[in-house]
């Protein structure tokens, strides 16, 4: 699923005449279904976002911080489930060490 997501952002800047993001954003405000689509995306993305940091502070999990910008740059879709892994890996590692 993730690589026909993928799929379609490669696909909008490959077919649009001078692609860039700003022009991405205005495209997807074209109608109310992009509208109401964007502003649940966001919604999740905020929500992600406020459980993801302090979560990964307070296990102290490495490299979390890359998880924000690849939230944008690849999808929420994959960076939720590898955020669940990471923080999944970290509580494991700290058992053992109980």
């Amino acid at each position: 699923m993730e690589f026909v997501i993928l799929g379609y952002n490669i696909q909008y800047f490959n077919t649009v005449e001078n692609a860039n993001l700003i022009g991405f954003f205005q495209d997807a405000q074209q109608n109310f279904a992009g509208k109401s689509f964007g502003a649940d995306l966001t919604v999740v993305v905020f929500t992600f976002f406020a459980f993801m940091i302090p979560e990964s502070l307070r296990l102290k999990i490495k490299y979390w911080w890359l998880l924000i910008p690849f939230t944008f740059l690849i999808a929420v879709a994959f960076t939720f489930p590898l955020f669940l892994y990471m923080r999944e890996l970290n509580l494991e590692k700290q058992k053992q060490t109980i």
